[in-house]
């Protein structure tokens, strides 16, 4: 066969070919928690380039993902706090959720600014107590944690008046980068940011992790897409990103 020849059937080839695998990317809508946007970003970027799906990724906080879940509109996975899956409507939508990421909780204050003492629930109460103010994001899993853990210091009425409240994670960062607000007090890997001292963790006897999960939209008509992105995000490579993000893998 000649050059022409083989040339001519490479052409052929690449006609047939080249639309085979342009129907086999899949276009995916994804549900997320806020606080996941850092990671996710740059996940996202290396999972569409490896495999040739692109993702749209709804951030949001868990009333909003829940409300979202539930509405029957369409999506093909959610990574999401597992919260999302402690509600009977939203968690129908769900095949079954698999743990991916957690995140424990701590206060950051301004660079430059000291650090609160908080290695005790007695000394995290009293510093809490003598800030001046403090900010987060109430409409999420976190948010609601931080307020019950008030709560149950019996101080929510004292702090209540002193809450820089924020629409989203970033805007935590930047309240206390700014000087809006003395202290943050959310999520550690949120709050290991540009402008801030490293976040203190919450005492032993009153953190917690939060764990996001992952799940297949039931109705997804890209299941195999979905789930491959899921499957990603178990992969060395993601935790790797996960852990350069201050987020636990597993």
């Amino acid at each position: 066969m000649d050059h022409a020849v083989i040339a001519a059937t490479m052409l052929t080839l690449g006609i047939v070919v080249a639309p085979a695998a342009s129907a086999r990317a899949a276009e995916l809508k994804i549900l997320a928690g806020g606080s996941m946007t850092g990671p996710l970003k740059e996940l996202t970027a290396k999972f569409e380039q490896s495999t040739g799906h692109k993702l749209t990724i709804e951030f949001a906080g868990t009333p909003e993902l829940i409300r979202q879940a539930a509405s029957g509109a369409p999506f093909d996975a959610g990574f999401v706090p597992i919260e999302v899956m402690k509600n009977a409507e939203a968690r129908a939508k769900f095949a079954e959720p698999v743990p991916i990421a957690r995140v424990g909780y701590g206060v950051a204050v301004k660079a430059g600014a000291p650090k609160p003492d908080i290695s005790t629930a007695e000394k995290f109460k009293d510093a809490m107590l003598k800030a001046q103010s403090y900010t987060l994001y109430p409409e999420s899993a976190s948010g609601a944690f931080v307020l019950k853990t008030f709560e149950t210091l019996g101080i929510a009425a004292a702090m209540r008046p002193k809450l820089k409240p924020q629409a989203n994670p970033a805007g935590i960062v930047s309240a206390v980068a700014n000087g809006e607000a003395q202290y943050g007090v959310f999520l550690t890997h949120v709050l290991s940011a540009p402008g801030l001292e490293p976040p203190v963790p919450f005492p032993a006897e009153l953190n917690s992790e939060l764990v996001f999960v992952g799940a297949v939209a039931a109705a997804s008509k890209e299941r195999a897409a979905a789930q491959a992105f899921l499957d990603y995000l178990k992969t060395p490579d993601a935790a790797a990103v996960f852990r350069a993000k201050g987020v636990a893998p597993g």
